[in-house]
């Protein structure tokens, strides 16, 4: 498989999360199109290390993937202490700057 297919398909991975986060008003939902996103950047980065002989993309990859294993706990944390407290999880419903 040629490494441009590579890139099509972190194109195609980043525009379907990026319309999962526009068009969705679940939280969860939103939460896993910015994973996909995130993930489709990680492709990307390893596709142009891969084309250029550096570890550097991966490298890059690597340490966005542990961001994100961060961001995964602290954003289901926040979403299940938001859906205790409203018993929803639509982005709606949840105005955190109303008092």
């Amino acid at each position: 498989m040629e490494l441009t297919h590579y890139l099509y398909l972190a194109s195609i991975l980043f525009a379907l999360g990026a319309t999962t986060v526009l068009l969705r008003r679940n939280a969860i939902v939103v939460f896993m199109g910015v994973e996909l996103m995130l993930n489709a950047t990680n492709l990307a980065l390893v596709t142009f290390a891969r084309m250029h002989g550096d570890v550097t993309g991966q490298v890059l990859a690597f340490f966005v993937m542990v961001v994100a294993a961060a961001e995964v706990v602290v954003g289901l944390a926040i979403i299940v202490t938001i859906f205790r407290a409203r018993r929803s999880a639509s982005v709606d419903d949840v105005n955190l700057l109303k008092s």
